[in-house]
């Protein structure tokens, strides 16, 4: 069906294979379910392009500019929807947005889950479902009333989360893998009474992804760590994986009924990392269901961890062959709701590598962009998704407007020198987005800190600046004047992966 809408002034072309009519509802209109396709009429204006998971890159271009996007196949499996890439058209997830030269922006957004994605160029903005067909939400107007206008939509369809996660320690960038239960008693003591809230204990502490036990280096276990860092006055963290598993995992190889399956009935790989491919869990099926049931009450409930970060969740997500053709987005949700009912309502969630849609109304926080780094550029990548500081930043900007319905994670920040190639501006771009987010991470031991560093974190730490938004980068932080803009730019003869 083909007619005109009026969006804010702006009349535009809409044609539509669902049923039923556009609804105007609260800052914008509601389109009917299926693929829409709406003429523009901004001509060569900047596109939105909003990223399928966490480490997926999000951002502004130019409609005449090559599209946003992660160019290494490989890397695509891990850290964006690798079905949907598109080397030759602008692509979004879930949501997208073009702004014209008189500065008005246009949203189009989904409202339900089955792998909504978009696409642009100068005449037509085009959004479908790859299974099923929801309703979708068009607005047109300044970018911040639009954004707020859909986060409120999607807070009525999908939900928004309740846990607030405070001040964070977290091991991973100081220790990565190489964590012991020795030098994490050591911080947990130099931590008490600092302004911290939780300590999340990362990566390392596992016998081996899939295998969700304490190896050698934590002889105590794991329940002896929680009790801890609660004697100490501190919300003890865990970090896990639960819907992965490595190849040579005691789960993928005893348990080998439990992995996704391709239509060739080989197990699905859902990334690379720790030097291989892993394989992504068939959340479906009741035998993971009642894996990741016991999972959940270990960790949670035996253990004493109030504080889960749920890394690579995404690989609930990817393409395989699922019980009774379960859409993926589905099975991630309905993969996270079990996760949620089994640890409970106070428990905080965080996703890493999380979907925004299916995850709102189930986890509490969401991170934001690749793993920041102690260095600003990688010289040898121009991957808009690898883990560098900048690309951190870049993402999490560019994501801020879900903050009413999830936190936005905007990975840690530093104090220290020790082991940090940042410049003092980029460390104070870092503390400022985190303070923007109202979500503050620390990876810094205090024992690697001078007396003036430790000084400055927990003056950081302990503040609550007031924040006023005053353009697309631009911030007013307790009265000072924060720029991003130089953040978010290219450096010098840089250029956009072509392949």
């Amino acid at each position: 069906m083909a007619l005109l809408i009026e969006l804010g002034g702006h009349t535009l072309a809409l044609r539509h294979d669902g049923p039923g009519e556009p609804r105007t509802v609260d800052g914008g209109v509601i389109l009917p379910a299926g693929r829409i396709a709406l003429l523009h009429g901004l001509g060569d204006g900047l596109f939105y392009r909003h990223g399928q998971n966490s480490w997926s890159p999000c951002g502004w271009r130019q409609l005449s500019d090559q599209p946003l996007r992660i160019a290494d196949p490989v890397r695509r499996v891990t850290a964006d929807d690798d079905i949907w890439d598109d080397p030759c058209r602008h692509h979004s997830s879930a949501v997208a947005a073009i702004q014209g030269e008189e500065g008005n922006v246009l949203l189009l957004g989904a409202l339900g889950l089955g792998v909504p994605r978009l696409t642009a160029d100068r005449d037509t903005l085009a959004g479908w479902y790859e299974s099923g067909a929801a309703p979708w939400f068009a607005a047109y107007g300044p970018e911040a009333t639009v954004f707020a206008a859909y986060t409120r939509q999607l807070a009525q369809h999908l939900g928004q989360g309740r846990n607030r996660a405070g001040n964070v320690w977290c091991s991973w960038y100081a220790y990565y893998e190489g964590i012991t239960e020795q030098q994490l008693d050591k911080d947990i003591d130099a931590l008490h009474g600092l302004p911290f809230d939780v300590v999340q204990v990362d990566d390392g502490w596992e016998e081996m992804v899939g295998d969700w036990q304490p190896n050698e280096k934590f002889p105590s276990g794991m329940a002896a760590l929680a009790e801890r860092i609660t004697d100490a006055g501190m919300t003890p963290g865990l970090w896990v994986a639960p819907f992965i598993a490595l190849p040579g995992s005691r789960l993928a190889v005893e348990r080998p009924g439990l992995l996704l399956r391709d239509e060739h009935g080989a197990p699905v790989v859902a990334g690379y990392n720790w030097g291989a491919g892993y394989y992504a869990l068939d959340v479906i099926l009741p035998e993971t269901q009642e894996y990741l049931v016991e999972l959940t009450q270990r960790l949670v409930h035996e253990w004493g961890f109030r504080y889960l970060k749920l890394d690579f969740v995404n690989a609930a997500a990817v393409p395989g062959v699922r019980t009774n053709g379960t859409g993926r987005e589905e099975a991630y949700r309905e993969a996270l709701a079990l996760i949620r009912r089994t640890a409970g309502d106070d428990v905080y969630l965080l996703g890493s590598g999380a979907l925004l849609l299916p995850s709102l109304g189930i986890l509490d926080g969401l991170r934001s962009g690749p793993d920041v780094a102690p260095m600003w550029q990688n010289y040898a990548s121009d991957d808009p998704s690898d883990a560098m500081a900048r690309n951190a930043v870049v993402n999490t900007l560019h994501r801020l407007w879900h903050a009413p319905v999830a936190e936005v994670d905007p990975d840690v920040v530093y104090f220290r020198s020790r082991l940090n190639l940042l410049t003092e501006q980029q460390q104070e771009w870092l503390r400022d987005l985190a303070d923007i987010c109202r979500f503050r991470a620390v990876s810094d031991p205090p024992s690697w800190l001078r007396p003036d560093e430790l000084e400055a974190m927990t003056r950081y730490l302990g503040a609550a600046p007031a924040i006023e938004q005053l353009g697309r980068y631009k911030y007013r932080i307790d009265g000072r004047d924060v720029d991003f803009t130089a953040a978010v730019e290219l450096p010098t003869g840089a250029a956009y992966p072509i392949s």
